[in-house]
């Protein structure tokens, strides 16, 4: 099971790290095409490089960064993004006893996953709904149709569901087993196991 874990957070990291390299060059694809005809034609090369002078702007890079964004974001919070890896205001948290943090734990895991769940139908109907929009200058590369919004949102019902699981599961696993390690006691363990390797 580790090893399916293990093989589905890899395959998710490439995923969002593949997203985020085809932002990047439509990004430059856009600079490019916005404002190579400006330097040609102020150099004087028109006539040298009448290609370069005459491209117009790719005003279809703008809508494909924005939805490649919206994918990344949702995709990654899914399934690259642990626990851990979050901003967290845990002041009041880190000042309780072992026993309150767990009680802590399983009430905002639980809150979560209802407020996902909650939300999960209206939001899926919403973004079935979505299907009668289409994108304005993006299309599909194999079909050449513009793509239903539905389509483009459809992350968001599976960050909704997987973000539930992922919650569920912690609340169980902090019943049974007391809360996550905190960093300090990461640390002091780490810096006990060094002190006792040195003995």
């Amino acid at each position: 099971m580790k090893t399916l874990f293990r093989w589905v957070s890899r395959i998710s990291d490439a995923i969002s790290a593949t997203l985020l390299a085809v932002i990047f060059f439509t990004f430059l694809l856009q600079i490019g095409s916005r404002y190579t005809p400006r330097i040609i034609r102020s150099l004087g090369l028109e006539e040298t490089f009448p290609t370069l002078a005459a491209v117009e702007p790719l005003g279809w890079t703008l809508e494909l960064i924005a939805i490649l964004w919206v994918w990344v974001i949702f995709f990654s919070c899914a399934f690259v993004v642990r626990e851990w890896d979050h901003v967290k205001f845990d002041i009041i948290y880190l000042a309780v006893s072992r026993r309150m943090r767990t009680i802590f734990a399983v009430i905002s895991a639980a809150a979560i996953v209802a407020g996902m769940l909650y939300a999960l139908l209206p939001t899926l109907d919403y973004i079935d709904w979505m299907k009668i929009r289409k994108t304005s200058t993006v299309r599909n590369p194999f079909t050449g149709s513009k793509i239903p919004m539905r389509t483009i949102f459809s992350v968001y019902g599976a960050f909704m569901i997987v973000v539930a699981a992922r919650y569920a599961w912690l609340a169980v696993d902090t019943f049974r087993n007391g809360p996550p390690k905190t960093e300090l006691e990461i640390v002091l363990e780490a810096e006990a196991a060094a002190e006792e390797a040195k003995s």
